[in-house]
């Protein structure tokens, strides 16, 4: 029987994978770990003996007086310390001397409750969602104000609510002119708070583990980890620097949001920042319109508002810096559009170097490591022309996995600039272990789309008329 060969064989794509280590942090006094959850117990926070770090946190607690009992016990507990189990890292406690080094202080003076009345007022039945919601916000509102305008120190305020205010009043969806509209308790709460120049944190009252619950909580020393970071950088602290950033660096993270009420026009939130210690500020872009037929696809600035983003980024950094950055990076989650591109390009040309970088996590493509254990994180995959980042993954460093599922990577899906993508893949690496509402070290995303995302959900929130705190303690 005679063989037919087939003229048509195709090619097996050009595969490649390599690994990085996992990137350094800087503590107090210079010491270096890979893991914040180690570094800060060993060697104290970055801050530490420097004039940003606080001795004494001066608390302040909005909420039913039960709840607000629960927090502040809960809170106590934590600082004398978590034990922790398996790679759930103990927490260490937080005193003068343990862990992020400052003492908590309460005062019966600095307590807003809502009482028995209000909170009946506020859980009325036949109330209309957006009434109900309203109510809740000018409560909430009135109490802050009550707080800041007190002559105690104040620091930082925890709005605790139980679960019962919380399932009725956190979000409400209601039609106005037409238009669906949700509203999301926290997020408008941040926006109008910032005003008032005073970090907060929401805390639900199962969280301190004082109630029953039917609720999924984290472990009990990852809880309290996530919640004093929280705490340290919002009252003013660093938590920890990167390394590996270079100098005179400044990474941007762009992404969209569509104000509440609005339904034709979008916003560009930027999270700038990132700088080489990993600080930054908040600005709001112009409002751009992203109609219906839009909707379908990723939003895309037109030239002169990405231009004009640029400027003003460069504005700002020059007003604080006293000198241009001498290298940009632009962290979008969608690919660049050409007109796009050149207004970016257009907006930095007083840069030296920039470079303009989309990323987006995709399942489409899975590496499959041998052996028991999923591929490991740092590892760069390159499938001919495409690039691959796996930011979460099995992490030596802690012997474990924590996600618990097949790891999926980020896809380069454009660049172009200056930088060579091997670089630009570590700086993004370097960046997922920026995220100080916790002490996890394997974001899924950089801090700069991280922040930017959370910055554009509180601002959403904000009234046209008022203008946004550039600090990211009011986002957080």
């Amino acid at each position: 029987m005679r063989k037919i060969r087939n003229k048509h064989r195709l090619k097996s794509p050009a595969l490649n994978a390599q690994w990085q280590p996992e990137p350094y942090l800087l503590f107090a006094d210079n010491c270096k770990h890979v893991n914040p959850k180690i570094g800060v117990p060993l060697y104290g926070p970055r801050s530490l003996n420097t004039s940003r770090h606080k001795r004494e946190v001066h608390l302040g607690f909005i909420g039913p007086a039960q709840a607000i009992r629960n927090a502040q016990d809960y809170l106590k507990e934590c600082a004398e310390g978590v034990d922790g189990s398996g790679y759930h890292y103990p927490f260490p406690g937080c005193s003068h001397d343990l862990g992020y080094r400052f003492a908590l202080r309460f005062s019966d003076n600095m307590v807003e409750k809502i009482t028995e009345n209000e909170k009946n007022g506020l859980l009325e039945k036949g109330i209309r969602q957006k009434e109900r919601f309203t109510r809740a916000l000018d409560t909430l509102l009135a109490k802050l104000d009550l707080l800041c305008g007190k002559d105690d120190p104040l620091d930082y305020i925890f709005v605790v609510l139980s679960q019962e205010l919380y399932s009725k009043l956190h979000v409400a969806n209601y039609k106005e002119d037409g238009r669906q509209i949700h509203r999301d308790l926290r997020r408008a709460f941040k926006a109008r708070a910032m005003s008032r120049k005073k970090p907060t944190q929401f805390l639900l009252e199962s969280t301190t583990g004082k109630v029953k619950t039917s609720r999924s909580l984290d472990k009990e020393s990852t809880r309290a980890w996530n919640l004093f970071t929280g705490m340290y950088f919002k009252v003013g602290g660093l938590p920890w620097s990167p390394v590996g950033l270079s100098p005179g660096s400044c990474h941007i993270g762009v992404s969209f949001f569509r104000p509440t009420g609005e339904s034709s026009t979008m916003r560009t939130s930027v999270a700038r920042a990132f700088d080489e210690n990993g600080e930054g500020l908040i600005l709001r872009g112009q409002k751009f319109e992203w109609n219906e037929e839009q909707r379908e696809k990723s939003p895309h600035l037109p030239r002169e508002h990405a231009a004009n983003l640029m400027r003003q980024v460069l504005e700002l950094y020059q007003r604080e810096r006293h000198h241009l950055p001498g290298r940009v990076i632009v962290h979008k989650s969608s690919r660049y559009e050409p007109d796009e591109k050149l207004g970016f390009q257009e907006g930095l040309s007083k840069v030296t170097e920039h470079d303009l970088v989309a990323v987006n996590p995709t399942s489409d493509v899975r590496l499959l490591r041998t052996g028991k254990y999923p591929t490991l994180r740092g590892t760069r995959l390159t499938i001919e022309n495409e690039d691959y980042l796996y930011t979460t993954g099995y992490m030596p460093t802690i012997n474990a996995f924590p996600h618990g599922h097949v790891p999926s990577p980020l896809r380069v899906v454009d660049h172009v600039g200056d930088t060579p993508i091997e670089d630009i893949l570590r700086e993004i690496l370097v960046l997922t272990k920026m995220n100080w509402n916790s002490a996890n070290m394997d974001s899924l995303l950089p801090i700069t789309l991280t922040f930017s995302r959370l910055v554009g959900d509180i601002l959403r929130e904000a009234p046209e008329g008022l203008e946004p705190e550039p600090k990211f303690c009011y986002y957080m």
